[in-house]
């Protein structure tokens, strides 16, 4: 009988302090089906919606939910002109708690903040900033191999702290952000839009 209690007490006191949550990955329509599982660390639970847009066309909208750590809680988008990127997550710590999709985001105003951006190799022209972009980035994306280096607006949550240690190498970026109009200043570079959508697409915010 000694022998039982322990093996009772490892089987069942995971299940008794981890958090129960609803799990799903996107497939190719942006969709996805739930299922239940359960998160001993993280001891969150996340939904997450990241919508990408080229010029006003809606190109990618994609729904996913899974255990979630606490850099992933976020609201952010990545401005780079012809491409926009928004990432939507919300969090919650009760069991099953995450059973509803983020909804769709209405597109936002420009908030006064203006930055370089890149149209072809011509890295001279100025983006308005939207929303919750206050500040500029230049980033290096590194897709197969190959590092393709583009400017626009981005927001301060991807810059700064846990969410870039989280998005950054996600995102196959390397960020650097600065606070100001057009600090992030002209210089003549190559942007490849397929390889920025591949790029954004490739975004993890849970583990």
């Amino acid at each position: 009988m000694h022998l039982i209690v322990p093996i009772l007490v490892s089987v069942l006191l995971p299940k008794a302090y981890s958090l129960k949550c609803f799990e799903c990955t996107p497939g190719e329509s942006g969709a996805c089906t739930d299922k239940q599982t359960y998160c001993l660390n993280p001891t969150q639970c996340g939904s997450s919606r990241i919508i990408s847009y080229i010029d006003d066309t809606k190109l990618l909208d994609i729904n996913a939910k899974s255990c979630a750590v606490p850099a992933a809680c976020l609201s952010a988008a990545v401005n780079f002109g012809i491409s926009r990127t928004m990432i939507a997550s919300k969090c919650c710590n009760t069991d099953l708690c995450n059973s509803q999709s983020v909804p769709d985001s209405t597109k936002a105003p420009p908030n006064g903040k203006t930055c370089f951006t890149c149209t072809g190799t011509d890295c001279t022209r100025t983006l308005r900033c939207l929303g919750e972009e206050d500040l500029c980035i230049s980033t290096t994306v590194n897709t197969g191999g190959v590092k393709i280096a583009m400017k626009g607006c981005v927001s301060k949550s991807i810059c700064v702290g846990d969410g870039s240690q989280a998005l950054g190498p996600a995102m196959g970026m390397d960020m650097k952000c600065c606070e100001g109009n057009l600090c992030n200043n002209a210089q003549s570079i190559g942007l490849s839009l397929l390889l920025l959508v591949t790029s954004m697409v490739s975004v993890t915010l849970f583990y």
